[in-house]
């Protein structure tokens, strides 16, 4: 082994020597080039955007960074030299700027660099500066929601049915890329918006109280690790100029929908204070359709509904706060919620029903739904940064909730022979959480940063689901073993660390975080309590390279999970009526992810582009089962054939697939934005005897912008689904096409508007399930094509957003340019 000695000596010289290679390095190349990126409009940092340096003789790359995320950039090691310095980042116009190094002046401080929106000069007209509606990154995907018109009067539900990456059926379900599973945040804090979840659900925020959306489809370990299909993050307006401001609108939608609103703050000296108020008044129609056919003890039971129904909808939603400048390096934020939610749902249907060569009979079903849901949200956050070491920021949340809800689900059967009793469900939830959390960041040195945070979470749920029968309606009387009361706790705990560095044209993030979960609970009187606690680590990792010609290559990996919420848990059956019910499991464990992609970016003059590869492998994969249930089937007799929706841990799923973005202005007065996605989904299958189900799938998205004159914008956008598979079935397609337009008037005080969605009246739900014993077909068309009218009017110095802008310039404007 002594031929061992001479190249371990050698090694421990090559080691020693490593640490002085980058300060010989920098001896070489002692020049600098540092600045920071600026948002013109907003004089807000740029995140994530492409510096480089260009030779000026051949154009050929010399070095690059990325902006972090307070827009600085630091480009080392520059040889003395005459450059072309390029900024760019899309929704943006390229910044282009020549700079010199020399030996007497090696360090280049550019200060702050500001960078306009993608503008365009018309006869007549000047484009100005702005927030591009969609600015597609490869770490997340931004949609400005004040540049988005189909989403006027309406939710966070149709914000989201115009961001890449995400779909959004009639029912307000959101999938990102096939998947359900996706965790919200409001302004960065946890949300029951979430599917399944608790709390403030998306249809309770209005579209006029968001200021923006971040998608973020490959989260690193900083997010929280639950989400299998990514993280949305929902970002309230605050305004903050100085005085007085605020936006009063009221809009009105076709059969019946009404939706005022008011938005005010004060700012003076170090205090600003806001609040705003939102009501919603909607009804909404809707027709359903089903045919089941099972095979029970050697016998086919057929059941035909058709129904119809309508919805009533009431919403307040109220947001009060203030922001106090403690001093120039410190922030604090206080901020309270209320939410009112008032539902009715009301329906009839007609059920004929066939038990093999027998004759058959038929049931009429009136059907009631009626929710109140109370929900408070009160947070606090402190924010500290230091002056003499830029970067550096300390951020503390503080927050609590509470949920009140009351839901009542009642039928009445009439058959042909009798009216039979009434019977109601009434399921109370009551919810309170705590959370808080701790950011901390520090800039190691103008490449390199170093993250960490803590978090915890605690939440008890109590509530009972009563089930009763209307003998006499004033007296209802209480089914003791069809009622339950439960109790539900969860506690989290989580710490992360990320650090990220840039080496010339290449960046890199690595990041781990850690969780330890505790979730326990039981049905009283009822079976299957459950106690789970479990420990995990979710690693992330990003790698990026900036390339020639405004380009960037970026490939990550992170490890996620999905964690079955109260109502998969809790073992007690909630009706949606005599023949349908829905059945937790405490059985049911957390289902774990591993994602990669890998995504291209180029911006070829006022085209951006942007492709990701995508792939998705979920381990302990949840989905839905429906089951016959054979012994309230019997019980039932002449009721029908009763089915169960369950939840199970089923194996394996993978998805993988392509998703390209495109913005490209075809004209002086013409933009368009469009996304698309084609994927392959593969299922286990959901029982012994089936095998694995595979589909490919997709979705498509285009929106174009007019801009026909200085002061009136028109949106055309269309969307579309495929087909997806189901572990028992299939989604069929749907697509639809929304237009809206904007007008301001009044010297820009006021903005009248105008949408229609779904204009061709073609969005419909239709589901094809099986399985041992069963098959059944389900189609629902909700009142999907609706008008809506209103008028904004703006105070102080807040302004509707503007495209262009008149000049005293000879010409007009117009299509004809």
């Amino acid at each position: 082994m002594n031929f061992l000695l001479p190249f371990s000596w050698s090694l421990r010289r090559l080691t020693l020597l490593f640490p002085l290679l980058p300060l010989a390095l920098q001896a070489q190349n002692p020049g600098r080039v540092t600045g920071s990126l600026l948002d013109q409009s907003t004089t807000q940092g740029i995140p994530f955007a492409n510096v480089v340096l260009l030779s000026r003789q051949d154009s050929s790359f010399v070095a690059g960074a990325q902006t972090t995320e307070t827009g600085a950039f630091a480009i080392e090691r520059v040889a003395p030299g005459s450059y072309l310095l390029r900024a760019s980042v899309l929704g943006y116009r390229p910044l282009r700027k020549t700079i010199a190094v020399t030996g007497a002046a090696p360090e280049v401080r550019l200060g702050e660099l500001q960078l306009h929106a993608v503008a365009t000069q018309l006869a007549g007209v000047v484009v100005q500066g702005e927030r591009a509606a969609v600015v597609d990154n490869l770490d997340k995907k931004v949609i400005n929601v004040e540049k988005d018109l189909s989403s006027v009067g309406g939710t966070a539900v149709n914000v989201l049915q115009n961001v890449p990456s995400v779909s959004v059926d009639q029912n307000g379900t959101v999938s990102m890329r096939g998947s359900t599973n996706i965790t919200v945040l409001i302004d960065g804090k946890p949300s029951g918006a979430t599917n399944g979840g608790t709390g403030t659900r998306l249809e309770q925020i209005p579209a006029s109280a968001i200021e923006k959306v971040e998608v973020v489809t490959n989260p690193s370990a900083r997010y929280d690790a639950a989400g299998a299909g990514g993280v949305i993050n929902i970002i309230l307006k605050k305004q903050k100029k100085d005085g007085w401001n605020g936006q009063a609108t009221a809009n009105i939608g076709s059969q019946d929908k009404y939706n005022p609103s008011l938005s005010l703050n004060r700012r003076t000296g170090k205090l600003n204070v806001f609040g705003s108020y939102d009501l919603r008044d909607d009804r909404y129609r809707n027709i359903n359709n089903s045919h089941q056919t099972t095979v029970l003890e050697q016998k086919t039971l057929t059941i035909d509904q058709r129904g119809l129904g309508q919805r009533h909808n009431r919403n307040h939603s109220g947001r009060v706060g203030l922001d106090y400048t403690l001093s120039p390096e410190q922030n604090l934020s206080i901020t309270v919620e209320p939410n009112q939610t008032r539902n009715n749902n009301v329906g009839n249907q007609l059920a004929t029903l066939r038990a093999g060569s027998t004759a058959p009979s038929q049931q009429e079903n009136r059907l009631y739904v009626t929710e109140k849901v109370n929900t408070l949200d009160i947070s606090s956050d402190y924010r500290r940064t230091w002056a003499a070491h830029k970067g550096r920021e300390l951020t503390t949340s503080l927050g609590y909730s509470t949920v009140g809800a009351d839901v009542n689900v009642g039928q009445q059967l009439t058959t042909e022979t009798a009216t039979q009793p009434e019977w109601q469900q009434d399921l109370r939830i009551r919810l309170h959480a705590y959370y808080g959390q701790l950011d901390y960041t520090h800039p190691l040195d103008s490449l390199s940063r170093l993250d960490l945070g803590l978090k915890g979470q605690w939440q008890q749920n109590n509530g009972a689901d009563d089930y009763l029968m209307l003998y006499h309606p004033e007296q209802p009387t209480r089914v003791a073993d069809r009622s339950f009361t439960y109790d539900f706790t969860e506690y989290l705990q989580a710490g992360y660390a990320t650090y990220q560095t840039q080496r010339g044209p290449w960046s890199y993030q690595g990041g781990l975080r850690a969780e330890y979960t505790h979730t326990y609970g039981q049905v009283v009187g009822g079976q299957g309590a459950f106690d789970l606690r479990y420990f995990n680590l979710f690693p992330s990792a990003t790698v990026a390279r900036t390339l020639p010609h405004d380009q960037k290559l970026q490939l990550s990996y992170a490890r996620r999970l999905n964690r079955p919420n109260f109502m998969q848990l809790l073992a007690f059956p909630l009706y949606q009526d005599p023949r349908y019910y829905r059945l937790g499991d405490p059985a049911l464990r957390p289902e774990y992810i591993n994602s990669f992609e890998l995504g291209h970016q180029a911006t070829v003059g006022s085209a951006s582009l942007s492709s990701t590869l995508f792939y998705r492998q979920t381990n302990n994969s949840i989905q839905r089962i429906r089951e016959v249930d054979t012994v309230a089937t019997r019980k039932n007799g002449a009721g029908g054939v009763v089915t169960a929706e369950l939840n199970r841990n089923i194996g394996q799923s993978t998805s993988y697939g392509v998703e390209v973005s495109l913005n490209q202005a075809l004209a002086k007065w013409w933009r368009v934005a469009a996304s698309g996605s084609l994927f392959r989904n593969q299922i286990t299958a959901a029982t012994g005897t089936e095998t694995s189900r595979r589909n490919l799938t997709g979705t498509a998205r285009l929106q174009n912008t007019f801009n026909p004159t200085s002061k009136l914008d028109l949106q055309l956008t269309g969307t579309y689904r495929a087909a997806v598979i189901t572990p028992q079935g299939r989604l069929a397609p749907q697509g639809g096409i929304d237009v809206a337009l904007r007008q301001r008037l009044f010297n820009d005080r006021g903005a009248l508007t105008l949408r229609v969605s779904d204009v061709l009246n073609n969005q419909r739900q239709r589901i094809e399930a099986y399985g041992p014993g069963f098959a059944a077909s389900y189609y629902n068309k909700y009142e999907t094509r609706v008008g809506y009218l209103g008028f904004s009017w703006y105070f102080g110095s807040n302004k509707p957003p503007k495209k262009i802008e008149s000049q005293p310039q000879a010409g007009g404007g117009g299509f004809g340019g």
